[in-house]
């Protein structure tokens, strides 16, 4: 992976939730990515610079399952009407991307997206899209999500695996919960709040440990030797070193983790 790549681009995804990069050229590209924590729509132009990004926090899936679809299709409209208002213009064509496991679901993933207004014009696997934007030949991409954890193992730039199992960001929150005697919400806010990341790793350290347990089912470090981390929970401080340290494979994360799936979502589609 090319480090400074990676990091200069995901910048520019993250700057673009406040600011409307002007593209080139006339077409654009949506990612939609319907998360357990969050929902959040990526916008690139045909050349992949980011444009523009809007996200929403979210309880309407579970385990990467949509369970209110209303709700996932009003956050969707809402924020789609965000973006075309900042670009002054129609969004048409997205991606969307599942947790491998989940193609019972991609159904309804598509009539949420298409009832707000796209057109999909591909779907793929979760860690696969976020390899669009690592763009790494050998390697395992390992993205926790809020309600799962999913691996993607790559050789030859071809993934050979997808595997997906139900771990992730809101178990670190109910953990805290528990730790903290206090509501999901407020164990949520801790979680979020970087200046807390020293002080909440010991707590969490066995679910990440958990975690690392799910990614060595499937890794085989004689064949691996990097773990490249995507999705919101990655964002947890020194994530990583505990996973080095279990798995016995280097471990490595951007800045800013939590966008790389949305950004590779919007890379893969077809306008």
């Amino acid at each position: 992976m090319d480090r400074q790549r990676v990091e200069e681009f995901m910048k520019r995804v993250e700057a673009s939730e406040t600011t409307t990069f002007t593209p080139v050229g006339s077409k654009l590209k949506v990612g939609v990515d319907l998360g357990t924590a969050y929902i959040v729509l990526v916008v690139l132009d045909e050349e992949n610079n980011p444009v523009a990004c809007e996200k929403q926090a979210a309880s309407v899936l579970r385990d990467g399952v949509v369970v209110d679809y209303s709700g996932a299709l009003k956050i969707v409209k809402t924020l789609k009407e965000k973006l075309e208002t900042r670009l002054g213009r129609e969004l048409v064509n997205c991606a969307i991307a599942m947790p491998a496991g989940t193609e019972s679901s991609v159904k309804t993933h598509q009539y949420v997206a298409e009832g707000a207004g796209f057109e999909v014009t591909a779907v793929l696997d979760e860690p696969s899209s976020a390899n669009a934007v690592y763009q790494i030949d050998d390697g395992v991409i390992v993205d926790i999500g809020g309600g799962t954890t999913g691996l993607a193992v790559i050789h030859d730039g071809k993934v050979v695996q997808i595997e997906d199992e139900p771990t992730g960001g809101t178990h670190l929150t109910l953990v805290l919960a528990g730790n903290y005697h206090i509501s999901f919400e407020e164990a949520e806010k801790i979680k979020q709040d970087y200046s807390r990341h020293r002080e909440i790793l010991p707590v969490l350290k066995a679910v990440v440990e958990k975690i690392a347990t799910i990614i060595k089912r499937y890794v085989n470090p004689a064949e691996i030797d990097t773990i490249y981390l995507c999705g919101g929970t990655c964002c947890l401080t020194g994530i990583e070193g505990i996973i080095e340290k279990e798995t016995g494979i280097h471990t490595v994360k951007p800045a800013n983790p939590f966008l790389v799936t949305p950004a590779g979502i919007a890379m893969n589609c077809r306008v």
